[in-house]
């Protein structure tokens, strides 16, 4: 789209921003305002963020959604007293990091890609800390249930989407972001001669989910 967007239809987006209770998509934003053309919208946030880029308030876009947050810079001011940092243990850092490259991916594949067992509370830590969620459920024998990160995931470390991850060229030359699905494959066909009656991995999955299910 060329040309300038309307003043009033930019005030009107910064107050519904303002306003939210939570970030807002393109289509939620357009939709609020009449139904604008997502073009118009885009053309205003690029306007607005461009006006506070250098003020005490930032207009970033998380997982395709926007919200105003606090300058980098001027963090520290808003800083609560008490200490609010989650420290994570070398298991849970890990088992998020697979999570973040492999999404979606059940505990099974997290299991091989690690080549040890995780934890049931490993990942009860990261859903707790909001970056995780359960995904759904993968349609093979057992039905085990499958994690992806979150929007709050992207917020908390400052990213624009699972784009802007760090380091997957490396990781990817080094040998450590291979298909899942290589992984996933071995473990299903060590378990198709598993009795389906029996299906332990299917059973525990089924257990953890429905036991988290009216969270």
């Amino acid at each position: 789209m060329t040309g300038e967007v309307p003043d009033e239809t930019v005030r009107a987006l910064e107050a519904t921003l303002f306003a939210a209770e939570e970030p807002m998509s393109v289509e939620a934003l357009a939709g609020h305002l009449g139904g604008l053309e997502n073009a118009v919208v885009r053309q205003a946030l690029d306007e607005l963020q461009g006006h506070y880029s250098r003020r005490g308030i930032r207009l970033v876009e998380r997982g395709k959604r926007w919200h105003f947050e606090t300058a980098p810079d001027l963090a520290h001011l808003l800083r609560r007293e008490r200490e609010q940092v989650r420290r994570l243990s070398r298991a849970a850092t890990e088992v998020l990091a697979i999570i973040a490259y492999h999404e979606p991916v059940s505990r099974a594949e997290i299991e091989s890609i690690r080549g040890l067992q995780t934890a049931k509370g490993t990942l009860d830590v990261l859903m707790e800390a909001g970056w995780i969620k359960l995904a759904g459920r993968r349609e093979v024998p057992g039905r085990p249930v499958i994690y992806a990160t979150t929007p709050e995931f992207l917020d908390h470390f400052g990213l624009s989407s699972r784009r802007d991850l760090p380091g997957i060229d490396e990781l990817r030359a080094a040998g450590l972001l291979d298909p899942v699905d290589e992984a996933f494959e071995a473990f299903q066909g060590e378990n198709d001669e598993v009795d389906e009656a029996s299906e332990p991995d299917g059973d525990e999955e089924t257990d953890d989910f429905s036991a988290e299910e009216p969270a």
